[in-house]
């Protein structure tokens, strides 16, 4: 398990063609990718699976707990990701009303793009 964030801060500034914003770069796939964007109210759960697929789930509003195969507990907020392997078992729980993109594909890798967070807290 990994984590990442895209935030506006984590963002480069874009001035070409007289643009005036941020980006903050996520992955780029060369095999098909399945995207998706996940509601869920508080306390609302993604229960323990395995990842089908390498997995990346960004927040986008509100706040979770999450955990891989160790079932550490980590927090994550609004502009933090985590990715998930092939294979690996993981667990998402919203800590309020929480919405997410999930994406998945066999050529996900948000390294080449995404800046590491180290910041994550965990088994608290």
């Amino acid at each position: 398990m990994e984590f990442f964030r895209f935030s506006k801060e984590s963002g480069t500034k874009i001035n070409k063609f007289n643009s005036n914003f941020v980006m903050s770069r996520i992955v780029k796939t060369e095999n098909p990718a399945h995207i998706g964007c996940v509601y869920l109210e508080t306390e609302g759960v993604i229960g323990y699976h395995q990842a089908i697929l390498p997995q990346l789930l960004l927040v986008v509003n509100g706040e979770a707990e999450v955990c891989g195969e160790d079932k550490v507990k980590h927090k994550i907020k609004a502009g933090e990701a985590v990715f998930w392997i092939k294979g690996e078992y993981h667990e998402t729980t919203a800590k309020g009303d929480l919405t997410a993109i999930i994406i998945e594909s066999e050529s996900l890798e948000p390294v080449s793009l995404m800046k590491l967070n180290e910041n994550i807290q965990g088994d608290f």
